[in-house]
């Protein structure tokens, strides 16, 4: 799979998240941020021309904002990622790292991941928000479906605090087979991974449902979640901003679920609800 690889520099560091979140709607699949740049990378068979070079146009007049475009091949993505890819700790439990890394001493769940173009690394605040929360959840002996898996992080997380057991689902090809690789390196191999979306999910319940997607998804979405969890099940979702708080949670409501609480980073928001 080919890319095409954005380098965007010249953004005010409070347009960062918010510039991510527009280039994902645009089809942009993964970022590597940095202090004063960001670059996005994008499949050529999703690459909009049309939608993409006018956004980055009117973002160019009303930031400052400059971009330079290089088409790369999917095997130059390894080079590019572990020249910049550093380990992540999350709340002193969680340490996601990639493979030539060394392990931290002393923290509860060691997670190795080698993400490629797939999303779910830790350095995103969702990602980060989303391990946060699960962590302090009771997970041993219960029934995981992570949506939207990407690089199955969330899931080889769940396996770790012994779930017993752990589905993962992702419409991309790419991030299926990303997320099958990682759950191998991880030494989970219990953990089942579907390529499709919620239509694929399998007609079974789950008592915890993680949903790391985005803001149109989880809205549409929703309602099948509530119909997989059992009746006392949890989900955490996040993927979209705090101003989309009320919205979320006016579906969720809608869907009888409960809002229990909140957190957020950057503007970023992960949420827990239970049925």
């Amino acid at each position: 799979m080919e890319y095409y690889e954005f380098k965007l520099s010249g953004i005010p560091d409070e347009m960062n998240e918010i510039l991510m979140a527009e280039l994902s709607e645009l089809g942009f699949e993964s970022f590597q941020e940095e202090s004063n740049f960001i670059n996005g990378y994008v499949p050529v068979s999703v690459y909009q021309v049309e939608r993409i070079l006018p956004y980055l146009e009117m973002r160019a007049q009303t930031t400052g904002l400059t971009y330079e475009i290089i088409k790369i091949k999917s095997e130059n993505w390894n080079a590019i990622w572990e020249s910049k890819y550093k380990p992540v700790l999350v709340d002193g439990k969680c340490f996601v790292r990639a493979p030539f890394h060394d392990q931290l001493p002393g923290v509860a769940y060691d997670i190795v991941i080698e993400p490629k173009m797939s999303f779910g690394t830790a350095h995103h605040e969702t990602t980060a928000l989303m391990i946060g929360m699960l962590i302090k959840e009771q997970v041993k002996g219960k029934r995981v479906l992570d949506v939207g898996c990407g690089t199955g992080v969330l899931a080889i997380l769940a396996f770790k605090m012994d779930a017993e057991s752990v589905e993962a689902i992702d419409p991309d090809e790419w991030a299926f087979q990303n997320a099958k690789d990682n759950i191998l390196k991880n030494n989970a191999p219990s953990i089942s991974v579907i390529q499709g979306d919620v239509k694929n999910v399998p007609s079974r319940e789950y008592d915890l449902i993680l949903a790391n997607i985005n803001r149109n998804v989880l809205l549409d979405d929703m309602p099948v979640y509530a119909q997989h969890l059992s009746s006392s099940g949890t989900l955490l979702v996040s993927g979209f901003y705090v101003d989309d708080m009320l919205l979320i949670s006016s579906r969720a409501e809608e869907t009888n679920l409960k809002f229990i609480f909140s957190k957020s980073r950057n503007s970023w928001v992960a949420a827990k609800f239970d049925k």
